[in-house]
């Protein structure tokens, strides 16, 4: 991929967190910005800056780039273009795990472990859906099965809901809807461990990725273990979407949307697709949320919601290209 697109890409990062800091009820200037992040001048402005909207953008850059390089390697590995860990049933899954856990009374820290445990449910539901349907192999039979492993996912929740505490509902309706907006330094640094070593484990193993996009009987033939290969990989963008769904809640179609527009870049080979990705997809949420907090002040519109109008007719074209 060419360098101009790397420094595009770090620059359209840059200027996003920038706009998102200094855009809200009380605008900044950019003097104002750089002095807030500092920690110097007015104090109201520090920590409006500070406590509020800086840990918020720092949440939706990881959450944007765990997203998009689950996305990417979950394509490349289904050879399916459609597919990403919202429409596969991981995010359900994972959210299934998350409500259980609040429902359940467990530690926070717990929670993104309950997660991937839902999550890695899920996945295996959705194979074992695909197999029973003759089509294990077939990527638009694996992603259908997904689809309706995510509604039940949804399901599951509704019942778990039933009989819960008001506050409980009320932080399960956070996850399901998406929000980055109670972003905190502990749950940043959580979720920066997760996106850390996930997120190399799959640029290490892009080459694999690589090899598996060109099919289960080349791949086999180029020497490639393909199961462990693709067990591999399903678990470590389970793990990615897991801990973004633990940090703050159903956002899809992140990782539908950025694999493309990264592509389109010049990008085809898996491990600068990953970084591209994660760049990408960190962009598109963060303004995402800007969209969402600024376009019906006082009130705010659900991240998952905004990335939802963005992604569905971007699904549906892509859709129509296919058939």
């Amino acid at each position: 991929m060419p360098r101009l697109y790397w420094v595009a890409y770090v620059l359209a990062l840059v200027f996003a967190a920038a706009l998102a800091i200094g855009l809200g009820t009380i605008t900044l200037s950019a003097h104002a910005l750089w002095d807030g992040i500092r920690g110097v001048g007015d104090p109201t402005v520090v920590s409006v800056i500070r406590v509020l909207r800086l840990p918020r953008v720092v949440l939706g850059m990881l959450v944007g780039a765990g997203l998009g390089m689950s996305g990417a390697a979950l394509q490349g590995t289904m050879r399916n273009p459609l597919a990403e860990p919202y429409l596969v049933g991981v995010s359900g899954g994972a959210a299934v795990g998350a409500v259980l856990a609040t429902v359940l009374g467990v530690g926070v820290a717990l929670v993104p472990v309950a997660a991937f445990v839902g999550a890695i449910v899920a996945v295996l539901a959705a194979f074992a859906v695909a197999h029973v349907s003759g089509g294990r192999g077939d990527p638009r039979l694996l992603l259908m099965a997904g689809v309706v492993v995510g509604a039940f996912a949804n399901a599951v929740i509704m019942v778990l809901l039933a009989n819960a505490e008001p506050n409980v509902v009320r932080n399960a309706l956070w996850w399901m809807m998406g929000s980055v907006s109670d972003a905190s330094w502990p749950q940043i640094e959580m979720l920066a461990g997760y996106v850390a070593v996930a997120g190399v484990a799959l640029v290490v193993i892009g080459r694999e990725i690589d090899v598996l996009a060109l099919g289960e009987d080349a791949a086999a033939g180029l020497g490639l273990s393909v199961d462990r290969s693709v067990r591999r990989v399903f678990l470590i963008a389970s793990l990615l979407a897991a801990a973004t769904v633990a940090a703050a809640g159903l956002i899809g179609f992140v990782g539908l949307v950025v694999p493309h527009l990264v592509r389109s870049s010049g990008a085809r080979r898996h491990r600068p697709l990953l970084v591209g990705s994660a760049f990408a997809g960190a962009t598109l949420v963060v303004l995402a949320d800007l969209l969402g907090r600024t376009l019906r002040p006082p009130a705010e519109l659900p991240l998952g919601a905004v990335t939802a109008l963005i992604g569905v007719p971007f699904f549906l074209l892509k859709m129509r290209r296919l058939t």
